[in-house]
């Protein structure tokens, strides 16, 4: 009798094989409240080293980090009429502390434009003051009424950047670069994927802003995943909370703003573009453990040369875990770190020491093969480096076999069964997206015929992405 398969197989059941893979790769599980999550070690471990990557790259951008509070004043979300009305059905608001009710209701922060310019319009008074570039890493409530672990919960961790300029073409700009140099340039040479580049059309812009520029991430199974976002706000909070500033010539003027995130959803990325019905497969530069050293049985001189190993690694550069588990069997630890998809394993037993080998088993390409044990920490920099550029690859190359070129809504609705389409933007006609519904796939961003991001919506030979969405 065939053996059951440890996670059900991608091809039979793709929400299934991702709920399993979440749970047997241990990163995390659903919390007590609906909606909620409580995220494992390991799975924390990849949202940390996606926090350190982005944060050096935020950084670098001239942003610094900053803490705005949790609660809201419910007053504020009301000033800005666009913002309350698109986040009103996911709002939490707290009526009661303290054993009593309170004067005003407070909202459990869904996003912080209010509260971030309540700040701004005090802490902005002159040129000089500008421009004014925060980040916060924190946690938001959005109430979801259909949760997924990681890409759709009610609580998820995620970085929001807030920004004020002293003109539009500045604010423009700095929205801009935080898309290609700080998002794209993560999601491509960190995550391995290769994200479209793209603007939002005007009925999925975020609520208040007056551009939205999105990246999207082919999964598994032909879907688009939003995976980050980053917004030019015009004037609208501005307006709505008097941030204004005092010109060189000495007129009082209106800043223009910025705001931009990603979130936790990335790991719930990370899972469906890179896994396989082995589990994850996790990208080199990104993964916590880049090369776990097994010990394959309880042996003195077996754990003397996986530590010496282990060691030698380390002071290589890679980062490297010790597997010294030996009361556990070795099959199950093996198939325990194939599902968390650290790229190498290192396995040495009694017969490897008399040769003076270690078996090098490859998570993301595959197959195993001897090496010897005192050429591992030359070898291993540039094996990684090469399973970075396969997964991008991968990527790539799925990305573009599932995508096809279209010219009518029934095509592109068609073809974004399997994948995406590309449609010409003036092909939808006057309604724009309106053509599409019914049919369960949105226009996910425009893009220019080259790949480029379009000025605007109208701009000559705007493209259309149509797909289904997570």
């Amino acid at each position: 009798m065939a053996k059951a398969p440890v996670l059900t197989p991608r091809a039979t059941d793709f929400p299934r094989w991702y709920q399993d893979l979440i749970n047997k790769a241990e990163l995390a599980d659903n919390g007590p409240v609906r909606g909620t999550m409580v995220i494992r070690p390991y799975g924390y471990g990849l949202w940390e080293r996606m926090q350190q990557e982005l944060d050096a790259r935020i950084k670098e951008a001239g942003a610094a980090n900053a803490y705005f509070p949790l609660f809201i004043p419910q007053s504020y979300l009301t000033r800005e009429a666009e913002h309350v009305e698109g986040f009103a059905p996911e709002l939490a608001i707290v009526t009661h502390g303290g054993g009593k009710e309170l004067d005003e209701p407070v909202v459990v922060r869904p996003t912080s434009e209010t509260i971030v310019n309540e700040y701004f319009s005090t802490w902005v008074q002159s040129y000089r003051d500008l421009p004014l570039l925060i980040n916060q890493w924190a946690n938001v409530v959005r109430w979801e009424m259909r949760p997924r672990v990681f890409l759709r919960t009610t609580e998820f961790l995620w970085q929001e950047g807030h920004t004020a300029h002293a003109t539009y073409e500045d604010a423009r700009d700095y929205a801009a670069h935080i898309h290609r140099n700080v998002y794209a340039d993560f999601m491509v040479n960190v995550l391995g994927i290769d994200v479209v580049l793209g603007r939002k059309t005007a009925g999925e812009r975020f609520a208040g802003a007056i551009n939205t520029l999105t990246l999207e991430g082919m999964m598994g199974d032909g879907k688009a995943l939003q995976m980050g976002t980053s917004h030019e706000l015009g004037q609208n909070f501005a307006r709505a909370f008097h941030t204004e500033y005092l010109s060189k010539d000495g007129t009082r003027e209106l800043v223009w703003q910025t705001s931009w995130g990603s979130s936790t959803r990335m790991v719930g990325g990370l899972i469906m573009a890179h896994g396989d019905d082995g589990g994850l497969r996790v990208p080199p530069r990104l993964a916590p453990v880049q090369a776990v050293v097994l010990a394959i049985k309880d042996d003195a001189a077996v754990l003397a040369k996986v530590r010496e190993t282990g060691e030698r690694l380390r002071a290589a550069g890679i980062r490297v875990q010790l597997d010294e588990r030996t009361d556990t069997p070795f099959g199950r630890r093996a198939v325990d770190w194939e599902l968390k998809g650290v790229p190498v394993r290192i396995e040495i037993g009694p017969r490897d020491l008399e040769s003076g080998t270690a078996m090098l088993v490859r998570r993301i390409p595959g197959g195993k093969e001897p090496v010897a044990t005192d050429a591992l920490a030359a070898l291993l920099p540039g094996i990684l480096e090469e399973d970075q550029a396969l997964l991008l690859r991968q990527s790539r190359e799925f990305r573009e076999s599932r995508t096809a070129e279209v010219s009518t809504v029934e095509e592109a609705a068609e073809a974004a069964g399997a994948g995406w389409a590309r449609i010409p933007w003036a092909a939808l006609g006057p309604g724009g997206e309106a053509a599409l519904a019914g049919r369960g796939v949105t226009v996910r961003c425009l893009v220019a015929e080259d790949g480029s991001v379009p000025e605007s919506d109208d701009a000559p030979g705007t493209v259309a992405l149509v797909a289904r969405a997570y």
